[in-house]
Order: C-alpha cells, then structure tokens, then sequence
C-alpha cells in the first residue's frame, strides 16, 4: 500500500462507513464548475469513500445553475445542488447546503477550488490524531504549500492578530476555504448563526469552540491564480465590522452561550398569508412570486384588495376576498376568519419575503409560551435611489436606536413588545380569541395587537433576524416624512393611552432634540439684543457657543453615521436624518397633546 492508499485509508476509517456531505458554495463560476465538481468526484471516487456533492448556486446570474444541472444529470447519484434566488452571502449559502445535505461527516470547500480537494485525507488524519470534532485547513500549517500576493500575507497577519486579541481560537488561520466537521458540531453552529458574508467562518468557530468543540489544523494546498487583487476598502470595512460584532456577541453580550434554540416541531404548521392591500400592483406580483418560492410549502395566501382582482395561478392556494375601501386593520380581520392555517403570516403587498421566511418563523411555535414571531423589513437592492435614500435613514443608528433591528438584518434573537405587521407571525387560535385587530385605530393598530398578546394573553413575541421580508421605501423626502409623521403622532398619543408598549424613554428623544433645536435658534435670534448691550456682549457671545457646542457635535456624528464615497448620497442621507428627528418630535408632541387620533382612511397610501 503506498502513502496515499494510507491516507485514504485513514479517511474510511474515520468515516466508519459514514457519508461525506461536501459542501460547495458557488457564485458567478459557469464556466468552471462542472470541471470542478469533476475533480472532486474523481478525487473522492479514489479514496474509495461514500460522498455526495452539495453545490450551492447563490443567486448567480450568469448560466451557473445551468452548468449545475448539467453536472446532475451526469451524476444523480452524487451530485444534488441547491439554488438560491437572491445573492445572500457565503454564510447563507452554506446553510442551505447543509440542511439539503445528510452525510454525518460535512466539508466545507470554496467552488473555486483555489483549494486542492487531494488534501483532504489530511484532514481525516488530523480528526483521528488529535480527536477534534472540526479540522481547519491553515495556509499557516508548515506543512501547507501556498504561494501566497504580499499584500494578502500582510491582510490576513493583520486580521489573524485581530482574531487572536478579540476572540482567542486556538487556530492559526480563520478565512481558508476547507474545513471539515462532524454533523452534529455544524449543526449546533448554524443554528445560532447571524452573520451571512465576510465573518462567517470566524463567527462558525467561534460557536462550536464555546460549546466545546474541539478544533484542529490541517495542511493546505492554495493556488490564487490571477483573481487576487487589491482588497476594496468595503470590504476590509465589512469584515471589521462584522469581526467586532462576532466579539461583542461572544465576549460582552455572551449571546451564543445564551441564544434560544427552539425544539423541534412535532408536526408541520399550516399557515395562513394574509396581504391587505388596495388592488394589484407589481409589488403585489413580487410578493406572491417570492412565495411561490417558499421552501416551506404547507401554506395558503389570502389577498385582500379593495375590489375584484383576477390573479394568475401560482403553485399554492390562493383566496382573493374583496373588501371594499375600508382599512388595513379590517382587512386583516377579515384575513384571519378565513385563515385555515394554525399560524397567521402578515405581510404588506410592498414587501416580499426570503425563500425561508414561512420556515425560519414557524419552527418557534413548537414552544406553547410563544405567540408571535417578527423579522426584519430591510430595503431591497432594486428600490430606487430617494427610496434606498430613506432606507438608509431608517437604518441609521441615530435614528433607530435599539430599533434598528426592525430595518437591518443580522441583529441578535430576542423579546419584543411591539412588531409592526409588514412581517408578523401569529398564532391564529390567539388571534380569534382577542379579536384580532382594533379597527379604531390606523395606524397603531399592530402596536395594540402586540399588546393584546404580550400584555393581556401573557405570550411572547420573539424576533428572528433570519425571518427576513424587503420592504419597499418611502422616497426622500415627502412620502418618507409623512409615513413617519403618522407614525410618530400615534407614538405619542399611545404613550398616554396604551403605556404598556409604548411609553420607551427612546421614543422621546426626538421631542427633546426639537426642543434643544428651536430654543437654539432663539438664542441665535436673541444675539443682535446681547451684542448692543454695553459690557454684556462677551459673555452673550460665550454662552452662545457654549450652548451651540452639542449641536455642532450632533451635525459631527449624523455626518460619520451617514458617511458615503458617494456625496449625492451622503448629503441626502445626512439631510434626511436631520429631518426625521425634526419631524418625528414635532409629531410625537401633538400625538402627546391630542385628546383623539385622527384615523380618518387615507386611500392609495395605506401602509
């Protein structure tokens, strides 16, 4: 037996007669991947160990599905991909590959294959020597043979010196594209995953060492060919960014050690979708093309316009009820009484969910003390430039605060109080016993449903950062501003009236701002009076600064927190933020004066 029928041998012993499940994220590799998978087969079919294929297609554009199928129907039997709609990252795209997979044993290889798949026994021997449940392959490893650009030695020292002082893994390299785990480990991992793109494999191994993994390296073979150029400033800004907030998560928040994962379902909820809306739109079309991509299938849609409305067929039951011109809320109530489902989905027409939205949300109902599920409405790639404007406004941490959740994905699992209805699950049996929706109130009106759960059922509403829906903007500035102006006087009438959700010191914030802004600008208009003051003007003068001096260091962190390369954008967004402040406080001091809401209809713009 010469050396390589060793290492094979090694391998099958590991395996025990086990599957191994490889995993291979691709994006934009139509010509080559077919060649790749090839190698690997060929690789694996010598070892002489039981494998399957899973590439992952994420949302490329460029003929990479076609090149998958082709590779499948060649070889059914080892080769099952998995196709991604939207471009979501590495991290996405290899848990979907892990729940299409079933291997005990699964390996982690870039589609590119800069990573010789023949160095995998390497791998199984270092699992058998040091009995680690994970093997990272390491460019660091002295046995690794890598020709490696200067500037991407410098880059990856620089990030292993952050790794090492931030987070203390006891590896030597985070960011190569092989690794290998037992099932179990990875799927603990995954399940308590946030990030989808530059730290997900630091934020992986950071999960499965704190839960006690054991981790070992493997040596590595690396070609870079001519694709390594210079790194983009956004990208070495992302990657920090995402670094130190696997560190907050793990060493300050301790959120991995803590996060809840949900126990199984006992069987398979059917749910309900109900869509108010006015009429058919091209958003309305989006939103039920994005559900008839659901990979949970057990679900109905009920659609809730105005008047009549004919709907092409898609591959799920669809009601189409009319209600007339009434409000959101009424819609909804008329949703629920005909919901089938045991769980209701809520969702506006100018929203669309992620393919696992339904699955991502109804695996926390097999808890009894949960009631209700929300996720974030993050602005689409393909809104327009004053709506991503507003997006981007909304998503501004000046403006959000703790809320920001609501506008970006990747936040950590958590309670809520207060979910707005463009992505909220509810149980149905909860629903009917408290009535669903007020309809006294637009809008506001998710706010006092949420209250009703959290408040009177004693139920909780938990938010997922994976049950994610892209929710179309408002522009810049006047549609944006008047959206936020109905919510805003709502705010500050519950406040008042329904404290329990709604009285947050957060919510004032904006009120106290106007307030600092307009005595300002009084002072300001005061000056010429102190200046023609005979021995006052010094002191006028230096008082003005001195009460000038915060918001000079407001203008200084709106400016940073807004920061583009783009100025167009920057100002704008800039601009935006001041307004929004400005308007919401203006807004929220009526809605806190007001004796009544005005809930009059509105009809075109109803969400």
């Amino acid at each position: 037996m010469n050396a390589a029928e060793q290492e094979w041998a090694v391998a099958r012993e590991v395996l025990g007669g086990e599957t191994l499940s490889v995993i291979l994220p691709v994006y934009h590799l139509a010509d080559e991947i077919e060649a790749n998978l090839g190698l690997v087969a060929d690789c694996l079919d010598a070892g002489g160990i039981r494998y399957e294929l899973v590439p992952v297609d994420d949302g490329s554009g460029d003929g990479t599905s076609d090149a998958l199928r082709r590779a499948q129907a060649r070889r059914p039997d080892v080769v099952h991909p998995v196709f991604v709609a939207r471009n979501a990252g590495k991290g996405n795209a290899l848990k979907e590959g892990f729940r299409a997979s079933t291997g005990a044993f699964v390996l982690l290889l870039d589609g590119d294959l800069d990573i010789a798949p023949r160095m995998l026994p390497g791998f199984f021997e270092s699992m058998r020597r040091h009995g680690s449940d994970i093997v990272v392959g390491s460019k660091r490893h002295p046995d690794s043979r890598v020709q490696y650009p200067w500037h991407r030695r410098l880059a990856s020292g620089i990030y292993f010196g952050l790794v090492h002082l931030f987070i203390g893994l006891p590896v030597t390299d985070t960011q190569t594209g092989m690794k290998l785990f037992r099932r179990k480990l990875l799927g603990e991992a995954l399940d308590r995953m946030l990030v989808k793109t530059y730290a997900f494999d630091l934020e992986l191994l950071s999960i499965a060492h704190g839960r006690g993994a054991k981790i070992s390296e493997a040596p590595v073979e690396i070609r870079f060919g001519q694709k390594f150029g210079a790194l983009k400033v956004r990208t070495v800004r992302d990657m920090v960014h995402d670094t130190l907030a696997v560190y907050y998560r793990l060493r300050l928040l301790h959120y991995y050690a803590k996060v809840e994962v949900p126990p199984p379902l006992d069987h398979r909820p059917f749910v309900s979708v109900v869509i108010a809306c006015p009429g058919d739109s091209w958003m309305l079309q989006e939103c039920l093309k994005a559900l008839d991509g659901q990979t949970w299938r057990d679900f109905e849609v009920v659609v809730l316009p105005d008047g009549e409305m004919s709907l092409p067929g898609f591959g799920f039951d669809l009601k189409c009820l009319p209600t007339g011109k009434v409000r959101p809320a009424e819609k909804r109530n008329l949703g629920i009484a005909a919901a089938k489902g045991e769980v209701v989905a809520f969702i506006d027409d100018d929203a669309y969910p992620e393919a696992h939205w339904i699955e991502h949300a109804v695996k926390y109902f097999s808890d009894p003390e949960i009631g209700g599920v929300g996720g974030p409405g993050v602005t689409p790639p393909g809104d327009g430039f004053l709506a991503k404007a507003g997006g981007r406004v909304y998503e501004n941490v000046l403006v959000s605060g703790s809320y920001r959740y609501r506008y970006v994905g990747g936040r950590v699992l958590r309670d809520v109080d207060d979910y707005p209805s463009c992505n909220l699950f509810v149980r149905t049996d909860l629903l009917r016993r408290f009535g669903g929706y007020r309809t006294d109130f637009w809008p506001g009106e998710d706010t006092l449903l949420c209250r009703s759960i959290v408040c009177d059922e004693g139920k909780r509403i938990v938010y997922d950062p994976w049950t994610l829906v892209y929710h179309h903007r408002r522009a810049l500035f006047g549609p944006h501003l008047r959206q936020l102006g109905r919510y805003a006087f709502h705010r500050g009438y519950f406040v008042k009236r329904f404290p329990e959700n709604s009285r947050h010191p957060a919510y004032f914030v904006p009120s106290a701002f106007l307030f600092y802004v307009a005595t300002l600008a009084l002072v300001w208009a005061s000056l010429p009076f102190w200046t023609a003051t005979k021995g006052a003007w010094m002191t006028a003068v230096l008082a003005l600064w001195i009460y000038t001096a915060p918001f000079a260091l407001y203008l200084l962190a709106t400016g940073l927190s807004t920061f583009s390369f783009n100025p167009a954008r920057w100002l704008l967004v800039w601009a935006g933020v001041f307004a929004t402040h400005l308007c919401y406080g203006l807004r929220f001091i009526q809605g806190l004066c007001a004796t009544r809401a005005p809930c009059e209809y509105i009809g075109k713009d109803h969400a």
